[in-house]
C-alpha cells in the first residue's frame, strides 16, 4: 500500500510538468500481483485526481486559451473513449510495437522543437501565411488520434501532445503544458468512467493512487511552471528517454 500511495505521488507529480507517470504506476501495481488489464483500468482510475490537480496548477498558463482547450477537448474525449474501448477489444500487446516508435518520434520533435519552429517561421516568411491559432486540423486529428492512444494506456501521451502542439502552434512551451494537462485529465476521466461500467478494477489500488496523485499533481505543477523553457525540454525529453528505455525492455 504505502509504494502503491508513493507510485501515486510520483506519478501524479511528473504527468504534470513532463507526462509517462504510468510508466511509474503500472509496473507497482503489477508487482502487486493484479493482472495487466486490472492494473490499466485501475491507474487510469486513480491518476483522475492528479491530472486535475495538474491543470488546476497551470490555470494561470491557461488563460486566453479557453476556444483552444475547449477544441482539443472535444477531440479527447472522443479518442479517450475509443481507446478504452479498444483496450477491452484488442489482444493485450497489440500496441506493443508502435507505441515505442510513437514514443521516439514525440522525443525527436521536442527535443528539435526550437529548430522545426525556426523552420516553420522561414516557411511562413516566404509564403507570407500567418500561424493558425488552433493549428489547423493536422493537429486536431494529431491530438485525438493521441488520445485514443491515451485512453488505450497513456504511457507518454503527455509527451505526444507536446510534440504535436510544439510543431504546430507558436505558443511558449509552458502554456502548451497546461493545455497538455488538460487534454490529459480530459483523457484519464473518460476512459476511467467508461471502465467502471464495462471492466474489473482493484478498489484499494485506485484510493491510494488518487489520493497520491491529487497531492502530486499540484505539487508538480507548483514546481514545473516556474522551469524554464530549456529546463522543462530537457526534463521532457530525459524522462521520455527513460521511458522509451522501459518500453523496450518490458
Amino acid at each position: 500500500m504505502a509504494a502503491v500511495f508513493a507510485a501515486g505521488v510520483g506519478a501524479g507529480a511528473i504527468n504534470s510538468v513532463v507526462g509517462s507517470g504510468t510508466l511509474i504506476t503500472f509496473p507497482v501495481l503489477l508487482a502487486t500481483g493484479l493482472p495487466p488489464v486490472t492494473a490499466t483500468v485501475s491507474n487510469a482510475l486513480g491518476l483522475i485526481p492528479g491530472s486535475i490537480s495538474g491543470a488546476i496548477g497551470y490555470r494561470k498558463e491557461l488563460r486566453g486559451q479557453r476556444g483552444r482547450v475547449l477544441k482539443f477537448g472535444s477531440g479527447a474525449l472522443l479518442g479517450g473513449l475509443a481507446g478504452a474501448t479498444l483496450l477491452l477489444t484488442l489482444p493485450a500487446d497489440a500496441f506493443e510495437t508502435i507505441v515505442p516508435v510513437l514514443v521516439g518520434l514525440a522525443l525527436l520533435l521536442v527535443a528539435f522543437q526550437p529548430q522545426i519552429g525556426r523552420l516553420v517561421q522561414r516557411r511562413r516568411a516566404r509564403t507570407g501565411t500567418s500561424p493558425r491559432r488552433d493549428g489547423g486540423p493536422l493537429l486536431f486529428t494529431g491530438l485525438t488520434l493521441a488520445s485514443v492512444y491515451g485512453g488505450y494506456f497513456t504511457a507518454a501521451q503527455g509527451i505526444i501532445y507536446l510534440s504535436l502542439m510544439g510543431m504546430l502552434l507558436d505558443e511558449p512551451l509552458q502554456r502548451l503544458n497546461g493545455v497538455k494537462n488538460v487534454l490529459s485529465a480530459v483523457v484519464n476521466t473518460v476512459a476511467a468512467l467508461f471502465f467502471v461500467f464495462a471492466a474489473d478494477f482493484e478498489w484499494t489500488a485506485v484510493g491510494l493512487l488518487a489520493v497520491g496523485s491529487g497531492l502530486g499533481g499540484y505539487v508538480g505543477a507548483k514546481v514545473g511552471r516556474h522551469f524554464s523553457p530549456t529546463v522543462l525540454r530537457i526534463l521532457v525529453v530525459t524522462v521520455g528517454t527513460v521511458a522509451l528505455v522501459q518500453l523496450l525492455l518490458r
